[in-house]
C-alpha cells in the first residue's frame, strides 16, 4: 500500500468520524429534543415558549446552522492536516 493510499484511508476515516459525530448531535437535538424528550423539556421555559416546542420549531434548525458552520471548520482542518486544501 503506497503512502498515498494510506493518506486518503485516513483522511476518509476521519471525514467519516466527523461527519457520524455531526449526525448523531443533529439527531439528538432534532429527534429527541423535539419528539422524544418533549414533554419533559416542556416544563423548562425559554423566551417565554416550551423549551420542547422551542426545539421542535426552531431550536433543531439553529443547532442544523451551526452544525453546518463546525462541520465547514472541522473539514478545513483537516484539509490542512491532510495537505488537501486549496
Amino acid at each position: 500500500m503506497s503512502l498515498s493510499t494510506e493518506k486518503a484511508k485516513a483522511y476518509w476515516s476521519e471525514n467519516l468520524r466527523i461527519i457520524s459525530t455531526y449526525l448523531v448531535i443533529w439527531f439528538i437535538v432534532s429527534y429527541g429534543c423535539g419528539i422524544l424528550f418533549v414533554d419533559q423539556l416542556d416544563n423548562i421555559q425559554f423566551f417565554g415558549f416550551p423549551l420542547g416546542f422551542w426545539f421542535a420549531q426552531q431550536g433543531s434548525i439553529f443547532v442544523f446552522v451551526g452544525l453546518i458552520w463546525a462541520y465547514v471548520f472541522s473539514m478545513n482542518k483537516l484539509d490542512e492536516k491532510y495537505d488537501v486544501h486549496e
